[in-house]
């Protein structure tokens, strides 16, 4: 009887965990499904989930995500969308590994953010999972307050403020699995379930991987001081803990050690080598985070950290302190490892190394998922492990609640930005139903599923405010531009089967190419080498830490480069009009380039004209051996591009740019001054606009470039060629080299700059003639020798080419890597850097068959890693199996 008794308890529990984990997954995706319904996301309406990063970046890297696995693999090493080319393995580390994402490969063009709503819920709905998964595992008599306290993890404050950066919302889904895995080494000795999901995070997400490896750490020593019986046993954990770390890291290698080399050459550069020793603003600001709703768009840049869980879990993480029936030196370990991470929040030296000795660009404190998950799993401990409940224990942590609603309350008006009165009294009011539930738990415990409503409550009210602060692109915003930019694509990509790269007028985001499959010239990653916005920047174009935007190409960077066709909206065609012009909204202007009438028109439609270039150089092409010691440090852009161009041919004196005067410069409430460049100009009247004209009439139908400086940006003048705004891509950081005229011989062209502030720095202001004449010339003389491509994917070129004396020396404008492996006529050559940015190899006369292959840098010995760490578990479970038989 009592046998039978036993197994139907047993049922029950097991039924009650099966439905707690089923509620755990299911309440955080029809929340934030219903919400997002709410607000018409794409498949439900005009809107979309695209904002900010997602939007700008993740979207696109998406649909590269898609185009690699369905249509090219070999773009998984390295794709010419990346610029004008570049290794992937850093970016699929960083971006792409996560295995939700295959979802995305039943959503083509337009429908990708149909998948993206998909994913984004269904991440929430997972971390829910995990966590109830943890929580059970650990407390298996755990009650229905396991619903309520995986929901306030799954809609914690850095999930909240954070699903707009998908790519880091895997972190808290295998972060409560990470830790039942440290778990088990003590509970039975064994790393197996440790080592599994510690690889597959450093796999998906290395950036997020190497945060929860510095908190797996903290909670190993928090896990020892709980389980401590002996310090043999302890030593004996450890040994297991970092052998089962170091071979989760073996299992990533193969991954890991390529990232790595490109780290060094993009991120890794940007290192911080000082460190102050300051905390960053006064702790007890981020108080104010713990409030409702206090997560929007000013808070994306430099914030505070998100670490909002709810009243009643903050409650639950500090009566974990007061509870005796926890042993002592666990809660002294867990005070000193919350003490670490509060510090973190605020003290600069350990917020730095959090994240890797980078401060980060935008959304601070990465890591403050881990403060949530400390907290909530505290307070799940103390209400999981014979909590007291004490009445002494209530009104000290009473007490603390309402000093630091006090603290709030007068401060009000510091956190005005992101903070009202209405946010304030919401908390107050959880707060107060957060201690009533915990005294109603003390009183009737059955009555857990009741408090979990008000919990879930909590953080959904939470979700719902801070989500209504932010705006997200539309849905046909984005469809349309995806559609017209993908058959404007395919038209070219159908009619042309060789290798080139494409230029844009207009543009929606930096990663344009990598959504369309195209070879381009723009880029925008954290995994950007930093060699090509080096060069980028040495050529005029607009370029930052990790960016670049090819927007600003002449008539020699397009030859160089192998721009052959341009795809030219038809409201930019007419004399640069504004980006918001009514004419084209799909297509947002990007640049004003008159130079491309230079070019043949090949295709028209009704929001786009195609332009072939004749000067488009070949990826590869015979050049003279000068170049190799082509320095160009000390140019400026014009001069550098001529030199370059010139050098490639032999020539090391052709011009093929002039200085020009204007032909008038009319002032108007500002200082006149017969010196341009370099002048300062000073408003008279403060209240008058101050306002310089210059009016030039070309003397040839020659392309004219005008030089622009950092200074001279939309935000310190407004710039109108013949009345039409002048659309450039905005910030730049160097110098921006603009094409001022074409064909305009005999016709004035007037440049109006319009200040906007008292003064203005006329920084790097120089006119230029274009000499098409020797530009023609020198051209001809580079297209002698092409390189015939006769074969190509993302990370091999093959093809032939004949050179003589004169041109002996293969010139690629492919980016110089150490992956780039060279065969000339079946044997190894070796690959030379040209320009500080390009890959060359030295010829004899005749003709040779070349064929260039990527494999990213320490790829076959990451393998090799990797495999040993497989080898060594086969081996482990054969001698265990084995030794089991004797």
């Amino acid at each position: 009887m009592m046998q039978r008794s036993y197994l139907n308890h047993t049922k029950r529990l097991v039924s009650s965990h099966k439905q707690q984990l089923f509620a755990s997954f299911l309440i955080p995706l029809i929340l934030m499904s219903g919400y997002f319904i709410y607000r018409k996301m794409a498949p439900f309406g005009s809107s979309s989930l695209l904002t900010v990063d997602l939007g700008q970046q993740y979207v696109d890297l998406f649909a590269y995500f898609r185009h690699t696995i369905l249509h090219d693999p070999t773009a998984f090493f390295y794709s010419f969308s990346k610029a004008i080319g570049g290794d992937m393995t850093g970016t699929w580390a960083y971006y792409l590994m996560s295995p939700f994402n295959l979802i995305l490969l039943f959503f083509p063009g337009k429908t990708i953010t149909s998948g993206i709503f998909i994913i984004t819920v269904l991440k929430y709905a997972f971390s829910g999972l995990t966590f109830a998964i943890l929580l059970q595992k650990m407390y298996p008599k755990a009650s229905w307050l396991v619903p309520g306290l995986s929901t306030t993890y799954a809609l914690m404050g850095f999930t909240v403020a954070n699903q707009l950066n998908l790519i880091w919302l895997d972190a808290p889904i295998l972060l409560p699995l990470i830790v039942l895995g440290i778990e088990q080494i003590f509970k039975t000795g064994k790393i197996r379930w440790f080592v599994l999901w510690l690889a597959l995070m450093l796999i998906i997400n290395y950036y997020m991987a190497y945060m929860i490896c510095i908190f797996s750490v903290l909670y190993f020593a928090f896990a020892s001081a709980h389980y401590y019986t002996s310090f043999k046993a302890a030593f004996t954990a450890f040994k297991k803990f970092v052998s089962g770390a170091i071979l989760s890291a073996g299992f990533a290698s193969w991954l890991l050690m390529p990232t790595f080399y490109i780290l060094t050459q993009s991120k890794v550069q940007y290192t911080e080598t000082s460190v102050k020793f300051k905390f960053e603003y006064f702790p007890f600001k981020m108080l104010s985070k713990l409030l409702p709703g206090t997560f929007n768009f000013e808070q994306m840049p430099s914030g505070l950290p998100n670490i909002f869980v709810g009243a009643f879990c903050l409650i639950g993480f500090i009566l974990y302190f007061t509870n005796r029936n926890l042993k002592l030196r666990e809660r002294i370990t867990a005070g000193i490892i919350t003490l670490f991470l509060l510090l973190s929040l605020c003290f600069q030296p350990l917020d730095l190394f959090w994240h890797a000795m980078q401060f980060p660009w935008w959304y601070p404190y990465r890591f403050s998922f881990l403060v949530c998950f400390w907290i909530i799993f505290l307070a799940a401990r103390y209400l999981f492990s014979e909590p007291l409940f004490s009445t002494r224990s209530l009104i000290i942590t009473t007490c603390i609640f309402l000093l630091g609603l006090v603290y709030l309350y007068l401060n009000l008006t510091s956190f005005k930005k992101y903070v009202d009165q209405s946010q304030f009294f919401i908390g107050c009011l959880f707060v107060a139903l957060g201690l009533l539930a915990f005294i109603l738990l003390k009183q009737r415990p059955n009555t857990a599923w009741l408090i979990t409503i008000l919990v879930i409550l909590d953080v959904f009210v939470n979700a719902c405010m801070s989500l209504n602060n932010l705006s997200y692109v539309s849905q046909s915003e984005f469809g349309n531009y995806t559609t017209e930019l993908d058959k404007t694509i395919s038209k070219i990509q159908k009619k042309d089967k060789s290798f080139y790269r494409i230029g844009k007028t207009y543009m929606r985001t930096k990663d344009d190419s990598m959504q369309a499959a195209f070879n381009g010239g723009s880029h925008f990653s954290s995994t950007f080498e930093t060699q090509i916005p080096n060069f980028m920047q040495k050529i005029g174009q607009p370029d930052g830490d990790g960016f670049v935007t090819y927007s600003n190409g002449t008539l020699i960077t397009d030859s160089l480069l192998g721009m052959k066709y341009w795809s030219k909206n038809i409201d930019s065609n007419q004399l640069g009009s504004s980006v918001t012009s009514t004419a084209n909204p799909t297509l947002p202007a990007l640049t004003y380039r008159p130079d491309l009438t230079s070019y043949q028109l090949v295709g028209q439609d009704s929001l786009t004209q195609t332009y072939k270039n004749p000067y488009a150089l070949s990826i590869g092409f015979g050049t003279s051996s000068l170049v190799k010691k082509f320095n160009g440090s000390n140019l400026d852009t014009i001069q550098y591009q001529s030199q370059l161009y010139s050098t490639l041919a032999g020539k090391t004196t052709s011009k093929l740019f002039t200085s020009q005067n204007f032909n008038e410069v009319i002032f108007q409430n500002i200082n006149q001054t017969t010196k341009l460049t370099g002048s300062v100009l000073k408003k008279n009247s403060l209240s008058k606009p101050g306002i310089v004209t210059f009016k030039f009439t070309p003397t040839t139908n020659d392309a004219y470039y005008l030089t622009l400086g950092q200074e001279l940006n939309p935000d310190n003048a407004t710039f109108t060629i013949n009345g039409k705004t002048l659309t450039q891509y905005s910030p730049y950081r160097n110098t921006v080299v603009v094409n001022f005229a074409n064909h305009s011989k005999g016709k004035t062209v007037t440049l109006r700059i319009q200040l906007k502030k008292m003064s203005l720095w006329l920084e790097n202001f120089t006119l230029y003639h274009f000499n098409q004449t020797s530009f023609t010339k020198l051209h001809k003389q580079l297209s002698t020798s092409p390189l015939k491509v006769t074969k190509h994917n993302s990370h091999q070129i093959s093809g032939n080419i004949t050179v003589s004396k004169k041109n002996d020396f293969l010139m690629t404008t492919i980016p110089y890597g150490k992956g780039w492996h060279a065969q000339v006529d079946g044997k190894s050559a070796k690959i030379v850097k040209v320009a500080k940015t390009f890959c060359g190899i030295q010829l004899t006369p005749g003709t040779h068959k070349i064929v260039l292959t990527y494999w990213p840098p320490y790829l076959f010995f990451g393998l090799i890693v990797s495999l040993i760490a497989l080898l060594i578990v086969i081996c482990y479970l054969w001698f265990k199996k084995r030794s089991i038989k004797k």
